[in-house]
């Protein structure tokens, strides 16, 4: 009885939790990065970035025989090249959310 009560409240947590961050993430954030964010970001966040990239990318390289025999080679490409990647190159001067910033319509009359 108790086991069955734990694993209810268990995944009632867990249903939260997945709601939640779900949330947070579903709204549109306009960020207009200040010129002291977009010179730090270009002059030492990129930089590191594209460093991470490197080593993430070589670490791939080495790791690669053993998560494909675990099966995750795809998880680990994900994690250790594809998001850092997307950090150094996709997203915006001096924003925090990585990827691009959505094209801005004039709605203006002609």
């Amino acid at each position: 009885m108790t086991g069955k009560i734990s694993r209810a409240v268990l995944t009632t947590l867990a249903v939260c939790l997945m709601t939640f961050s779900s949330l947070g993430h579903a709204r549109a954030v306009d960020e207009k990065p200040s010129a002291l964010a977009m010179t730090g970001d270009a002059l030492f966040v990129r930089p590191a970035l594209l460093a991470t990239t490197i080593v993430g990318s070589a670490v791939y390289l080495v790791s690669l025989p053993f998560s494909a025999l675990g099966g995750n080679a795809g998880e680990a490409g994900e994690v250790l090249v594809v998001g850092p990647a997307k950090a150094t190159f996709v997203r915006c001067l001096g924003c925090s959310r990585t990827g691009r910033k959505p094209d801005t319509v004039d709605q203006s009359s002609n």
